[in-house]
Order: C-alpha cells, then sequence, then structure tokens
C-alpha cells in the first residue's frame, strides 16, 4: 500500500508542474479552451459533457494537484498501522477528483457532480475515525452544506429560462437580468455554506475531527475554498446589493473567527479559525470587486495553510494524539525544523514582507484603503489583521517557546522522515511563490497611492497583533471574579459568539421537544389507550371471562359425576 501512496504523490506532482506551465502558456496567449464531448444522443436531443480550461482553471488544479501530492506522501507515515490505509487514500483520491470537476466545470449540472462528491466525500473523511464527535461532527458537516446542495439545485432550475446551463455564456450579457440576479444570489448561498460563512460558520471548526492530512487538504485548497472558486468566477453578474451583503458578511466572518482563534486551546481549531478568518478575508476583497486579488489570495494561503496543519500534524503526532496547546511548550529544542516550518507558515500567514503571504495580503488591504468605505470596513479589516498576527504569536508562544508542559518521561523527536520530506516539498513554495504569482497574474504593477498613516498602517496593525498575542498567552484563571467574568468572555469569543449551541440545539431543541409531547400524548397516550391497549385489555378481559366460566363449567361436571357415581354405587 505504501507503494500506491508513493505513485499517486509522484503522478499528482506531475500532473501539477505539466497544469502549471500550461496555465502559464494560456495566460500569456490569452486562450480559453472550451472543449464538449457528446455523451448520448437521443433524437434531437444531445448530452454533453463540457469543460472549460483558461488559465485560471488550470493554475488552481495545478495547486490542487501539489496539495494532495504533498498530502499523500505525508500520509505514509502519519497514517502508519492504520487497517483502513487502503480506504483512506481512495477517499483522498476521490476528494480531489470532485473538487478538479468543480474546478473545470462551466456547467452548473457537472459543477453539482464535483460539489456533491466534495459533499460527500467530505463526510466520509470527517467520521473517519468512527466514534461519536467525528459522527457528530460529519452529521453537522453534511447538514450545513445539504443547504448549500438545494440552492445550488434551484439555481440549476432557474437556468432553464435561458436553455442552457452553462452559465460562462450569459456572464457578460446577462447582468441587471432578473433571472440571473436569482441565480446569482442562490450562488452565494450555496457558497456561504460552503466556505462556512456566518451563520453557517460552524461545522468548520467541527469537521477537526477528520485525520490532520484530510485536514491539511480540505482547509487549503479544496473543500472550503470551492464556495470561493464559485464566486469568482460569477462575479461579473454580481449586482451592487449583494456585493454589499458579501462584503458585510466577509468582514463579520474574519472579525469572528479571528476573535475565536484568540482564546481557542485546541491546535487544530485555531488553524481551522485562521481557515475561516482568511475565507471572510478573500470574500470581502470579492465583494470589493478584485476578483484576480482574491484569487491570488486564494493560492498563497493553500500553500502556507497546508504547511501549517501538517506542523500541526507532526506535533499532534509526537504527543500521542494531545491537541491542549497548554499541554506543549519548549518544541523549538525538542523539535526545531517542524517550529521552523511551522513559524515561517504562520509568519506567512500574518504578511510578513517578503513571503508569499504579503504579496496577496498587504495588496488587498491597500487596495482597500484606496477605495471609498466607510469607517466599519477600515477597522474591521485592519482590527482583524491584529487578530491574525495575535493568535499566531500566541499560538508559537505556547508550542516553540517557554517550558516543555507535558509527562516528563517522553521521546519527543523528529524521526519521523517521511512526514518531514512531505513538509519540506512545501515549504519553497511559501516562501518564494508569492511574488512568481505576483508577477504571473498581474500583467503590470497595481499604482498604490496612499498616504504614509495608511501607508504604515498594516505594519503597526502587525506589531500591536503580535504584542496582543505575547500578552494573552501569559493570562493566568484565578477565581475572583474579574478573572471569572473574563473566563466568560473568551468562553463565548471562542465559542464562535455560540454559533455551533444555535446551529445544533437551537435548531434541534423544539423539534425534539415536539416530538417528546407527541410521543407521549398520542403514541403512549390517547390513541395508545383508544387503540391497541383497549383492544388488548378486551380481548384479556374477554378471555379471562370466558376462562372463568370454562374452569367453573368443568368443576360443576367434575363434581356432577363424582355424585353420580357414589349414587350408582350406593344403590
Amino acid at each position: 500500500m505504501l507503494n500506491i501512496c508513493l505513485i499517486y504523490s509522484y503522478f499528482m506532482l506531475l500532473l501539477s508542474l505539466i497544469f502549471f506551465f500550461v496555465s502559464g502558456f494560456l495566460m500569456v496567449m490569452d486562450l480559453t479552451y472550451f472543449l464538449e464531448f457528446n455523451l448520448i444522443m437521443i433524437n434531437s436531443s444531445c448530452v454533453l459533457m463540457t469543460f472549460l480550461f483558461d488559465w485560471m482553471s488550470l493554475l488552481f488544479m495545478s495547486f490542487v494537484l501539489l496539495i494532495s501530492s504533498m498530502v499523500i506522501y505525508y500520509s505514509r507515515e502519519y497514517m502508519l498501522g492504520d487497517l483502513n490505509l487502503n480506504r483512506f487514500i481512495m477517499l483522498v483520491v476521490m476528494f480531489v477528483f470532485s473538487m478538479m470537476l468543480l474546478i473545470i466545470s462551466p456547467n452548473l449540472i457537472s459543477i453539482l457532480l464535483g460539489w456533491d462528491g466534495l459533499g460527500l466525500v467530505s463526510y466520509c473523511l470527517v467520521i473517519y475515525y468512527q466514534n461519536s464527535k467525528s459522527y457528530n461532527a460529519g452529521m453537522l458537516t453534511a447538514l450545513s452544506n445539504r443547504i448549500g446542495d438545494v440552492a445550488l439545485l434551484m439555481a440549476i432550475a432557474w437556468m432553464l429560462n435561458y436553455g442552457s446551463w452553462n452559465y460562462v455564456f450569459y456572464l457578460y450579457e446577462a447582468k441587471g437580468d432578473f433571472y440571473m440576479n436569482v441565480i446569482s444570489y442562490l450562488v452565494v448561498l450555496a457558497a456561504m455554506t460552503k466556505s462556512a460563512q456566518i451563520p453557517f460558520s460552524s461545522w468548520l471548526p467541527a469537521a477537526m475531527a477528520a485525520p490532520t492530512p484530510v485536514s491539511s487538504l480540505v482547509h487549503s485548497s479544496t473543500l472550503v475554498t470551492a464556495g470561493v472558486y464559485l464566486i469568482i468566477r460569477f462575479n461579473l453578474v454580481f449586482d451592487d446589493n449583494l456585493m454589499y451583503m458579501l462584503l458585510f458578511i466577509g468582514s463579520m466572518t474574519m472579525f469572528m473567527s479571528g476573535l475565536g482563534a484568540s482564546f481557542e486551546f485546541d491546535l487544530k481549531k485555531i488553524i481551522a479559525l485562521s481557515t475561516l478568518s482568511q475565507l471572510g478575508f478573500m470574500l470581502s476583497i470579492l465583494a470589493l470587486g478584485s476578483y484576480k486579488l482574491a484569487f491570488f489570495h486564494l493560492l498563497t494561503h493553500a500553500l502556507f495553510k497546508a504547511l501549517l496543519f501538517m506542523c500541526a500534524g507532526n506535533i499532534i503526532h509526537n504527543f500521542n494524539n494531545c491537541q491542549d496547546i497548554r499541554f506543549m511548550g519548549g518544541l523549538s529544542k525538542l523539535m526545531p525544523l517542524t517550529c521552523v516550518y511551522l513559524n515561517i507558515s504562520n509568519l506567512s500567514l500574518c504578511g510578513l514582507p517578503f513571503l508569499s503571504g504579503f504579496y496577496s495580503k498587504d495588496l488587498i488591504v491597500e487596495m482597500m484603503s484606496m477605495g471609498y468605505l466607510n469607517f466599519f470596513i477600515y477597522f474591521i479589516f485592519y482590527f482583524s489583521i491584529g487578530l491574525t498576527v495575535c493568535y499566531s504569536f500566541r499560538l508559537v508562544y505556547y508550542t516553540c517557546v517557554g517550558n516543555y508542559n507535558y509527562v516528563s518521561l517522553s521521546s519527543i523527536s523528529e524521526s519521523s522522515t517521511i512526514m518531514l520530506k512531505g513538509m519540506t516539498g512545501l515549504i519553497f513554495f511559501v516562501v518564494f511563490m508569492g511574488s512568481v504569482l505576483s508577477w504571473m497574474i498581474f500583467p503590470y504593477p497595481y499604482v498604490i497611492i496612499l498616504p504614509f498613516s495608511l501607508k504604515v498602517m498594516t505594519l503597526f496593525m502587525i506589531l500591536f497583533g503580535s504584542w496582543v498575542g505575547y500578552e494573552l498567552s501569559k493570562f493566568s484563571l484565578s477565581f475572583s471574579s474579574i478573572s471569572l467574568n473574563f473566563y466568560h468572555i473568551s468562553w463565548f469569543l471562542a465559542g464562535m459568539w455560540n454559533m455551533p449551541v444555535i446551529s445544533t440545539l437551537g435548531v434541534n431543541y423544539y423539534p425534539v421537544m415536539m416530538g417528546s409531547l407527541l410521543y407521549k400524548s398520542l403514541d403512549q397516550g390517547w390513541t395508545e389507550y383508544f387503540g391497541a391497549q383497549k383492544i388488548f385489555n378486551l380481548l384479556k378481559n374477554s378471555s379471562s371471562v370466558s376462562q372463568m366460566f370454562m374452569f367453573n363449567s368443568i368443576k360443576m361436571f367434575f363434581i356432577l359425576t363424582v355424585i353420580w357415581l357414589l349414587i350408582i354405587l350406593f344403590i
């Protein structure tokens, strides 16, 4: 089975390189290929399978295949000893195939195939470890995504007004049309569920029940980015009201998840909330009209987030599956290379010059600063940048520096060479790919004209956020009233503003209570009394009466028989 892992890994890596160079060629030549395959023809109706190959789809597929290759290579050792490794690798390959089908589809029907493939396989991967927590998380993931699936089905029905499901033919002509407005609203709803925007955010941290290689793949370039990619494809037909709504939802998601990650103690959930924050960041700049910038950040974010999850998986692996960062510390001495990779990907996430995250993030913030927006959006953007650095530095302080807080008898080391090789395959891209993509995607540089105060505002928020993160990591909770109040506030913020409670208990409470009431009043109440139970009691009573009558009759017959025999004998 390990050889199959290598075959899949090297094959995906080769495909990734091919797609990257073909994407560069299409970008330079400004070409788009639209392929149609005639699957079946019945009378005058033909069923076509259509694929769209342009620089955007091929470049995104190249990144998906690169990360998938490294994740499968990394899984060789992470999942070593698993009895179902064959099934795991097959599920990951199906997951990647579904994502690629979604990427190259210009047709809403084939998009739905890839979309539902992602939903189904993600459910199978979330419940992979088969315990109650995994089952609950899988059900929450599946049901949240079903809302988006229904929206996509309704969009398919509305596309019948145009006579074709190939939406790419109508993007330029149909803007402002009523039918296309309805379709765009439905597509945005579907994308919000898949990309876990408010109020559908609670499934994303819950999906951390999946194995860490799956988290690395899902949270970097596949499942959660599918919604953003769909909005990038449809961005030409959005009206202003939809853009404002998307901007508000994206900025609030970015703010909420940044606050939550600053008070969370689960290592994987911190990185999951970080992904949620970056998804809100992408949707916000999409709503401001810069779809190329959103796509640029989508690609750079995929690289450093995949590496971040790989580092977290290596740490969890060495800590015997403990994910609480309060037990960690001093790992820079015990796992130096992992800590180096963790710090580089974290700094890239924060937007430190001149790592790959800086090129996309700094450009997005400066473009936003040049726009004519209200103070609320400015505040949310810059505050969220500070929160990103805050939880990143807090995470680094808890894991890499300080004292070692786990059991004294432990053997933590970086003996996992296969996992380190998988991580090393990504580190060069995390460092250099930002500048390469900026040269590729943008034919001319953006002209940024800002006053000095706004120009250094990003750097100031990064420094301020790092200081706040360092201070947050030193908090200790005692039983004073102030500390208890802070504890309740941190519990509320880390719980994503009670959204998981609302989306589970809030949805389930009244239907379950109504079901219990109906069960007691009908199934075990009047219908039971006047139905089956009444028939049973009548039959039981009648049978007891007849039984008594029969018993008395036999007894009388026996007595009369004895008397008759005695009379005969004496006479």
